[in-house]
């Protein structure tokens, strides 16, 4: 799909893939347009073969998603090519700007928490209810995660720093952990056990290594995010998930997350937000321009690094 692109979100992902020493540059190249999420319209489609959708996107419509990862050719651009599974109506009501913050890390979210959550049968109301732990409740992924489990019918707790403790808990988190002023790990430590645990930090460092101390056995442990991407934590990643427990592995199954556009799932995340269940957190908006003062894909990527964002930075592209 060709898509004239209106507006774009920024993720880790887009500056931390390329510092990926030798790897990043080989696979992206140099100079290479960043980011994967995109909003905007449809300028031209191509026959449509019913494998992903059986509807057809038309020119002119709206509609948002991501490609399927970092590439020489983003979508920081007046134009993207999409693949058709990446590619979904911007629901009614939806704002364009709102539908790009979606992109990615809502459906991050809904894959880390929907599929894995633990079935409970015969168990309703607050006493069954699945207990979700979500490391970092104040980001891109972090701000859809605790809605989404809200909306699933979870109890959550988070973690962010102080200032952003009345946004967790307006988007409905049910404890939230100060990681500044406590400790995290002692906090989940005095909780009932977790059925399930969202890394969106990949810190405190030690926090996969005593989940067994506040979870369920078996309660999945999904990441998605790290501080850095280098050979340590491609290592220590093997150990958790490929290292047998009773030679020092890890003791509750450990996955980081390979995020997979469907259809699907932009379908039921799509039905939230025109429902009000589940809302896109913007903190700022940049524009396009590169010439003067502007600078503002500069500016938002020197915003974005600074890893103190609250919800999504989006870039500007064109008015839709």
């Amino acid at each position: 799909i060709l898509v004239n692109v209106l507006a774009v979100s920024l993720n880790p992902v887009d500056y931390k893939f390329p510092e990926i020493p030798y790897l990043g540059r080989l696979i992206t190249g140099s100079p290479a347009t960043p980011s994967i999420d995109f909003a905007g319209r449809v300028a031209a489609a191509g026959p449509n073969s019913g494998k992903v959708s059986s509807q057809d996107l038309e020119p002119g419509q709206l509609v948002y998603g991501r490609l399927d990862g970092p590439t020489k050719f983003g979508t920081l651009a007046e134009y993207t090519i999409a693949p058709r599974k990446g590619c979904v109506p911007i629901p009614a009501g939806v704002s364009v700007v709102d539908a790009a913050c979606a992109a990615s890390v809502a459906l991050t979210a809904y894959q880390c928490i929907i599929p894995k959550l633990p079935r409970k049968e015969g168990k309703e109301g607050k006493d069954g209810a699945s207990r979700v732990f979500i490391n970092g409740g104040s980001g891109g992924c972090g701000t859809f995660g605790i809605q989404i489990a809200k909306a699933a019918g979870c109890q959550v707790t988070t973690t962010c720093s102080g200032g952003n403790v009345p946004l967790c808990e307006s988007l409905g988190a049910d404890r939230v952990i100060d990681y500044r002023t406590q400790d995290v790990i002692a906090e989940l430590r005095k909780m009932p056990l977790f059925d399930l645990v969202v890394d969106n930090v990949g810190e405190p460092r030690d926090l996969y290594w005593a989940s067994p101390s506040f979870t369920n056995p078996r309660a999945p442990y999904v990441q998605t995010g790290a501080p850095a991407i280098n050979l340590g934590f491609v290592w220590g990643n093997l150990t958790k998930s490929l290292w047998p427990s009773w030679a020092g592995g890890g003791q509750r199954p450990w996955e980081f997350l390979k995020l997979e556009s469907k259809v699907d799932d932009y379908a039921q995340i799509g039905r939230w937000m025109q429902e009000g269940k589940v809302r896109a957190v913007v903190d700022e908006v940049f524009g396009f321009g590169m010439e003067g003062e502007d600078q503002g894909p500069v500016k938002a990527f020197e915003k974005l690094r600074t890893g103190r964002t609250r919800g999504k930075i989006v870039v500007k592209v064109a008015e839709g």
